[in-house]
């Protein structure tokens, strides 16, 4: 058996906001810690791959601890913020070429130690840095956050959505594993590909619910924006 090890940081967080469709505008620069899973693979087996690639993979996570930094002119130091999305075709498929999702939805979920000011800057951080998916958003939500990480593992709970993620991954050779997929979020250095020891995701808001444990479906590292 081989093992592959890695590391990671991030956070999260969620209240109802108005929902407005806010824009990048004025960026400035946002460093932080970003984790992710999908409920499909993406280190696996060809056969895995092709029997996942139409009926999983609709549905994911993303989360964002930002260290410091400003977007549209707000600071957000030690702020966090994290989305659920869910679409009606695989959400990474683009990446190979495969079809489009013609509907994705999202729920945002800002930290709750935010002014207003700053969980609107929130929402527009994660739909510039969400790589398309945070874009139908249908609720915004401010929770407490709870993020935490150590050597081998990393969690992640805001609201009804909730994270943990081994830094190792192990395979066997056999297998013949690679990796299919890229994070979806954009300006993440040096991605590692994680365990999703568990990944769930319990709210009505998407006209989904999921719960997908024990899958080599995340990716986590650190951002500079």
């Amino acid at each position: 058996m081989n093992k592959i090890l890695i590391a990671f940081g991030a956070g999260v967080a969620i209240v109802a906001l108005a929902v407005s469709p806010l824009v990048a505008g004025e960026r400035g620069h946002v460093t932080g810690s970003y984790v992710e899973a999908r409920t499909a693979e993406v280190f696996t087996g060809g056969c895995i791959m092709n029997s996942e690639a139409e009926t999983m993979g609709r549905e994911a996570v993303l989360a964002w601890q930002i260290d410091r930094g400003s977007f549209n002119g707000v600071s957000l130091d030690d702020l966090s913020v994290v989305a659920a999305v869910a679409g009606d075709r695989n959400l990474g498929m683009r990446e190979m070429g495969g079809a489009i999702p013609s509907k994705v939805q999202s729920l945002v979920m800002v930290d709750q130690r935010a002014s207003e000011e700053q969980k609107q800057a929130l929402v527009a951080f994660a739909r510039e840095l969400s790589g398309g998916l945070v874009a139908d958003v249908v609720d915004v939500r401010s929770e407490p956050i709870r993020f935490t990480q150590d050597a081998r593992t990393i969690n992640v709970a805001a609201g009804d959505a909730a994270l943990s993620i081994e830094t190792e991954i192990k395979h066997e050779m056999s297998c013949g594993a690679m990796q299919w997929f890229k994070p979806f979020s954009a300006a993440v250095g040096h991605a590692a590909i994680g365990t999703a020891a568990s990944h769930s995701f319990m709210g009505g808001q998407l006209g989904t619910k999921w719960s997908d444990p024990n899958k080599k479906s995340a990716f986590f590292g650190t951002f500079s924006y």
